[in-house]
């Protein structure tokens, strides 16, 4: 059984939307200290400010690249990656090219990672592929997770939460089949309640994205 403390060190605390304000960031990352979670995940904008602001505490600031659809161009990809880090970021949730995926392009889709790793791997930042599962079937998930992982990336996960669907707990059984022995796989999107995360964790997720951190938690057995 996992305790709270545990689950909370595996969340990746999600503050995406476009409406976020400084305010909803700072008052992130006062949440995120108070109640030990691993990872605060942001916008590229907001990584100076939140580094700033957890300074002292054991979170790291992950930014988003290429986010949300994943479509910018690899130089672009490459040069958000270097400036967050620039400013403090120790992880990165880059999403994967899907129109290009989608199109058959996988030697494509393996460089625009391989930019993002190149930046990262020389820091030893970690690198989060979003596949962007709800758009894929099976077969795609498995094929984008041995990209992943060709590319030299460190995890794969689910989704960004602005896609047309969560993580399903059938869609982490082929990511872990996949590339469990060599890589990280995340969980997000949909990830509401305790029960959910710890379900997913049982599968062999390492990490969850997770938007509605405190209700997750507060929601541990006493």
């Amino acid at each position: 059984m996992y305790t709270r403390k545990e689950v909370a060190k595996t969340i990746d605390h999600a503050v995406l939307k476009p409406f976020a304000t400084d305010a909803d960031i700072i008052a992130g990352c006062k949440m995120c200290a108070e109640r030990g979670v691993g990872c605060f995940c942001i916008r590229p904008t907001d990584v100076a400010l939140a580094v700033k602001e957890l300074q002292g505490s054991d979170t790291v600031v992950s930014a988003v690249i290429g986010f949300p659809h994943g479509s910018n161009k690899p130089e672009v990809k490459a040069m958000e990656a270097k400036i967050a880090i620039e400013e403090g970021a120790k992880e990165l949730d880059m999403v994967m090219n899907i129109g290009k995926f989608m199109s058959g392009d996988y030697d494509f889709v393996q460089k625009d990672i391989e930019s993002v790793v190149a930046i990262a791997k020389p820091k030893n930042i970690i690198v989060k592929v979003i596949l962007e599962t709800c758009y894929l079937d099976d077969e795609q998930v498995a094929k984008a997770c041995k990209i992943c992982e060709a590319a030299d990336a460190d995890f794969v996960k689910t989704s960004t939460g602005f896609g047309d669907g969560p993580a399903t707990p059938e869609v982490i059984d082929i990511m872990i089949k996949t590339v469990g022995e060599t890589m990280g796989v995340k969980a997000s999107g949909g990830v509401r309640s305790y029960e959910t995360a710890v379900g997913y964790l049982k599968q062999g997720c390492t990490r969850l994205g997770v938007a509605s951190t405190e209700a997750v938690l507060d929601g541990a057995p006493e």
